[in-house]
This record gives structure tokens, sequence and C-alpha cells, in this order.
């Protein structure tokens, strides 16, 4: 049996995964701003530091997993975009870079990262705001973000989740992960039935907006579903499974992009992917 941190475990997703691991006889450190292990807002840069010490004070040094579930939702508020970039992100990376060494004391650790398929559904989000976040400047993001208008919490959910995904991809397969033994990936959940979505279920034009998102297998997803696949990419079975993001969204994502991916490496990218692999070589 193990021990595993789960940001996000006091509701919704990371509760279900909490609870499975639990009832599979792991050992499940939650952290959540209410209700949990290790108490800690993620949405300030003391409280990520109190959940990465608790967390490793908790598991004596040694983590055989991690689920990174903590994550908010587009919403109306002036200060809504800082906290999505701040929890989606910061609490993502920041908490993980803490964690990376007692991963690694385990050997065969695995980290699993929600991400989401807004990643490949919403539209136009700025790359500059996508890149602000993967360098950490949540003020750089804001910037653009704020030219969006009423539209701002939107993109600033959909970079939230690309950012931690090209996070994921690119760390996952470098020495300090996978050289560690470390297996990283992601989940892309879509409509999943979680409190947040039952509150905007609750709100006339969000339902209408919602119930007309394209889902080929109709319906919303159920949270246990969600906690079976997370503990599949925590478990032996998943050894080989690295840097991949895992779509769990009825249909959408392949709705929407099915001729996007996979696709052969074009000619102007090359010369990087020779170099890349002269670099795999040279270790």
């Amino acid at each position: 049996m193990g021990t595993y941190a789960v940001t996000g475990s006091a509701s919704g997703m990371g509760a279900a995964v909490a609870e499975r691991l639990v009832a599979d006889g792991h050992t499940v450190i939650g952290v959540d701003i209410k209700a949990a292990d290790v108490v800690a807002d993620l949405a300030t840069a003391d409280g990520r530091r109190t959940a990465a010490a608790a967390v490793l004070e908790r598991a004596g040094g040694v983590l055989d997993g991690a689920v990174l579930a903590a994550g908010l939702g587009p919403a109306p508020g002036r200060e809504r975009c800082r906290l999505i970039a701040e929890v989606n992100v910061l609490g993502v990376v920041e908490l993980l870079d803490a964690w990376r060494p007692a991963l690694a004391a385990a050997e065969r650790a695995k980290v699993v990262v929600f991400a989401s398929n807004s990643t490949t559904t919403v539209p136009l989000v700025p790359g500059r705001v996508v890149r602000a976040l993967l360098d950490g400047d949540v003020d750089r993001a804001l910037g653009t973000l704020r030219l969006l208008g009423k539209a701002a919490p939107t993109f600033a959910y959909a970079a939230s989740k690309i950012a931690v995904s090209h996070w994921v991809r690119h760390q996952a397969v470098t020495p300090a992960w996978a050289g560690a033994g470390i297996r990283l990936n992601a989940l892309a959940p879509g409509a999943i039935m979680t409190p947040l979505l039952e509150q905007q279920l609750a709100t006339p034009a969000e339902a209408r907006r919602i119930r007309a998102f394209p889902v080929p297998i109709g319906g919303f997803g159920d949270p246990g579903h969600l906690a079976a696949w997370v503990v599949f990419m925590l478990s032996d079975a998943a050894d080989f499974l690295c840097g991949s993001v895992v779509f769990v969204d009825g249909g959408s994502d392949a709705w929407f992009r099915a001729a996007d991916w996979p696709r052969p490496v074009p000619a102007v990218r090359l010369r990087r992917y020779l170099a890349r692999m002269k670099e795999f070589r040279a270790r």
C-alpha cells in the first residue's frame, strides 16, 4: 500500500479520488482550503508553501504518488483570473517541484495532474497568456486577460489548463522526472457532475450553454469514473505511461479535432526533432 497526496480532496473529483484510494487501502494526505488533512489556500504563495511542507512531513519524505485535482473554473469577479492562475498553475507546479524528491525516493511513483478538455475545445486562447503562466508570471498573464473583458475568466481557465498540460509534457520526459522513475501524466476531463457543474446548471443561461456543448455520447461524466481512471494511472499497469494527456470527455475533443492529432512531424520542425534525438542520445 502506498502514500498519496491529493489536492482538492474535500469535494468533486478530488474527493472521489481520495475515497477510492482509501477504500483500496492506501494512505491519503488530503489538501484543500477546508475539511482536509492539510488545510491550505493554494491561491497564495504562503498557502502553497504550507501545503508542500505539511505533506512532506506527514509522508515522512516519501510519496508513492500525487494527484493534483485542486482547481477553479471560470466565474464572474475581478479577482477570478488571478485565482485561476494561482491555483490551477502555481498550485500544481510549485507543489510538484517541492514534492519531487519525495516522489523520487519511492522509485516508481506516479503523478496525475488534472487538465481539462478546455485545452482543445476553447478557441483563440492567447498564446502569450499560456507562455506567461508557464513562466510563473501571473501579472503578465493578467495584463493580456484584462483586454478580454467579461470573457477573461473563460480564457484564463483554458490557458491555465493548457499551461499545466504543456508543463507536464515538457517535464515528464526529463532526467529529473522520468530519469528518477517518476511517471508524470495528465487527465483531461470534460463536463463532470461536480458541485461546480451543478451550480452552473442551476443558472438557466449557463445551463443552456453547457447543454449545447457537443458531447457525442451525451450527458455528463461521473466523478467516480474519473477516480477509476486516476487509480489506473497510479497503478503498476501505468509504468509505461509517461507525458500523456488522457481525454475522458465523452468524445468532445475528438468531435472538434479528429484530424488534428496524431499528425506527422512537419518539415519545418524536423531540425528541432533531430536536435532532440541527438540530445537524448548524449545523455
